[in-house]
């Protein structure tokens, strides 16, 4: 039996009509008469799936820009031309195809350099520097919580941590962040006993109240959107005397976690100063060499403007930010008319 389809892929299907939706032949109605931009994408079946929405790929096409996928049982450099490859793979063997692509064909963006990516798939490495970021005069101030690595012997730790100078409670992460669910598995360890319960290689970080709330803050570019949600209540001193063990909490990125809706202390609940996001943006895209990731960001309870930065995700769900599908359709649009404007100066 033939199934039927829904108001909204009939209406999608229309649309991929009336727009010539077709990448073969970069046949183009409408608005749009010349292709101006292919976009190869390099993406795990369940990326492609949360990124490559039909309206992206509609509105995408209203501009000129055109997603095809690259084949990985052929030669990259075979495959083409593009203007950009966006990317998000994992393993030692695509990071040498990429980079041996970038090495030969120069003219293309590729999203973004693999090893930037690496930097911040390491949690020892993704936050080195951002202590030292110029924020000055931006109405706010950032920090990294107080941590240390564990790479063996976990039962150890404890007196490490306490030399290094870290506070119970302590929140344990995966050190490396691999792309399975286990790497984005998080604990909260009380006491020093619980530690010896962890499986390194890890990170601990020190916890930091901050009024139940988190920040995503979503990068594409020059342009950033931020959404909130839901995070562990503050850790009383009281409960810090009375509680131990290790806990697993759940991850608070999915849109079911969000607060905009939730009745909470204003002074918990606004969002960071734009400039002063604008700035962190701004010097992190310097810093990590990337110009698609996001910020998970938590501010002090009690403080007016001092933030941490707890982790950094490179190609974010962005399917959970607002509007992502226009924003990426001017990022990509932005660079086929850079690329455009580049050519005529030459």
């Amino acid at each position: 039996m033939f199934g039927t389809l829904a108001s909204g892929e009939l209406e999608t299907a229309r649309l991929r009509r009336d727009l010539g939706f077709s990448c073969g032949g970069i046949r183009m109605e409408g608005e749009n008469m010349t292709q101006k931009l292919v976009v190869g994408y390099a993406l795990t079946p369940k990326k492609k799936k949360s990124f490559l929405q039909p309206k992206l790929e509609v509105l995408a096409r209203r501009k000129g820009i055109c997603f095809v996928p690259i084949d990985l049982n052929r030669p990259l450099s075979e495959q083409g031309p593009f203007d950009i490859v966006l990317h998000k793979l994992l393993g030692k063997e695509w990071q040498d195809v990429i980079e041996d692509y970038q090495k030969k064909h120069q003219e293309v963006t590729v999203l973004d350099p693999p090893g930037a990516i690496q930097r911040i798939h390491n949690r020892q490495s993704m936050l080195q520097g951002l202590a030292d970021l110029n924020l000055s005069d931006c109405s706010g101030s950032i920090f990294v919580p107080k941590q240390m690595v564990v790479l063996k012997d976990s039962a150890s730790s404890a007196d490490r941590a306490i030399e290094a100078g870290l506070k119970f409670p302590l929140v344990a992460k995966p050190l490396w962040i691999d792309g399975t669910a286990k790497s984005h598995q998080l604990f909260l360890a009380y006491d020093r006993r619980s530690l010896a319960e962890l499986d390194p290689p890890l990170v601990l970080q020190e916890f930091v109240n901050h009024g139940g709330v988190m920040f995503k803050v979503f990068v594409v570019g020059d342009t950033i959107k931020v959404v909130r949600r839901f995070s562990l209540p503050n850790i009383s001193n009281c409960e810090k005397a009375k509680v131990d063990g290790v806990f697993q909490f759940p991850r608070v990125s999915s849109a079911a976690a969000s607060v905009d809706n939730a009745d909470l202390d204003p002074s918990v609940a606004e969002l960071p100063p734009k400039p002063f996001l604008e700035a962190l943006a701004k010097e992190l895209r310097i810093l990590l060499g990337l110009r698609l990731f996001n910020i998970d960001m938590i501010r002090e309870h009690g403080s007016k403007n001092v933030f941490y930065v707890i982790d950094i995700n490179y190609f974010p769900g962005y399917a959970k930010m607002p509007d992502y599908e226009q924003v990426f359709v001017d990022f990509f649009h932005d660079m086929a008319q850079a690329k455009q404007k580049k050519r005529h100066c030459k």
